[in-house]
């Protein structure tokens, strides 16, 4: 009877690593967003000076 009590899964630990996935994906968009809007400041500088 006590065997089917055990948890089977570490709830605690899924969840920081779903927690750690999160950040890392929103750290990431906004990286490369932040290249995105770089690289369109640069072109527009270009076309003015043409």
């Amino acid at each position: 009877m006590t065997n089917s009590i055990l948890p089977l899964a570490n709830w605690g630990m899924g969840t920081a690593i779903i927690i750690f996935f999160a950040v890392l994906c929103v750290a990431m968009t906004v990286l490369v967003l932040s290249f995105v809007f770089k690289g369109k400041k640069k072109e527009d500088n270009q076309e003015d000076s043409l």
